[in-house]
């Protein structure tokens, strides 16, 4: 089973009277979250606002998040695939042995009235965030999350929806996945794409060296990604597209200064919810787009000889 059963924030304002919120800290870094679209606004389905509303807030540590929840539930760290399961299995009826949920922080009545709370709920939504998918387990985490929301529409109305970061991450995703048909770690090598999370993801393909040159745009790994990542971008030729001077401009052989989307370029960015919001520039730039950078590349590259055996030539290692 893949996929994920999913909503616009719209809809969670007006209709969502079960918030649970999973590895993420939305006070701080979603910090208008509540106020417009799941705690405190009224909704047409939640007159009450607050009142009509249950949060859960699940976590491995009190987080500035948890003084508004009105339930905690504390994890032991990379023990969350672990209460996924358990929830799962508490869903449909099956029996589970307490000895074993209490391994994960938690007890067994902590969970059941958990699962009963998501039953009886209206309209559930559960958002999750980096805490989730970037511990133990990773995308495994997500994919079990994303498959317990499927499984409570048996019983009720429930949607999940990941707590994007910074910069327009859920559009790279949607033109993945239009293109290619899946959100993220893709390889191409083959000449169609191939999805294999761990294995083509960006971190692991750089942790392992398997790539010879990186093209960034927009992002900025080389303050983000794990040491051993870094270490091979800037052993490698790395080109970056940015605005502005980054952490892996530093590291970079090539860095091209592009006008900044949204302020000095056209574009179009999604929001978490994957609502299209075009926007239009009010300054003009001396610098050219992405786009035009990233078109220019593409003509260079078809003017070069195409790639055959007799023209590979070994280089000697310094």
């Amino acid at each position: 089973m893949g996929g994920k059963v999913t909503c616009t924030l719209g809809e969670v304002k007006n209709r969502a009277d079960f918030i649970i919120y999973w590895g993420g800290n939305p006070a701080d870094c979603h910090p208008l979250h509540f106020s417009r679209y799941t705690l405190i606004p009224k909704g047409k389905h939640v007159p009450e606002g607050r009142k009509g509303r249950t949060m859960v807030l699940v976590d491995v540590r009190e987080t500035p998040s948890a003084k508004h929840a009105d339930i905690l539930l504390q994890v032991k760290p990379g023990k969350d695939f672990e209460v996924i399961t358990t929830l799962r299995a508490l869903v449909k009826n099956q029996p589970v042995d307490a000895a074993r949920v209490a391994e994960t922080g938690l007890t067994l009545e902590q969970l059941q009235d958990f699962v009963d709370r998501m039953k009886n709920a209206r309209f559930g939504v559960l958002f999750f965030g980096m805490g989730l998918s970037m511990t133990r387990g990773k995308h495994m985490n997500s994919a079990a999350a994303l498959a317990l929301v499927a499984e409570l529409n048996a019983y009720t109305k429930f949607v999940s929806m990941p707590m994007r970061g910074h910069g327009n991450v859920t559009g790279a995703d949607v033109v993945m996945r239009w293109t290619t048909g899946f959100p993220f770690g893709v390889s191409m090598s083959r000449g169609y794409p191939r999805f294999n999370p761990g294995e083509f993801s960006t971190i692991d393909v750089l942790v392992r060296g398997d790539n010879d040159a990186t093209l960034v745009l927009g992002a900025d790994p080389g303050a983000t990604m794990p040491q051993p990542a870094i270490d091979h971008l800037a052993r490698t030729p790395t080109i970056v597209l940015d605005p502005k001077v980054t952490h892996t401009s530093r590291l970079a052989r090539v860095h091209i200064t592009t006008a900044t989307t949204g302020i000095s370029a056209p574009g179009t960015v999604y929001r978490m919810d994957e609502i299209p919001l075009p926007l239009k520039p009010i300054l003009e730039s001396p610098y050219p787009t992405d786009e035009e950078v990233v078109h220019r590349i593409l003509e260079k590259v078809k003017e070069k000889p195409a790639w055959t055996p007799a023209s590979y030539k070994e280089v000697p290692c310094a």
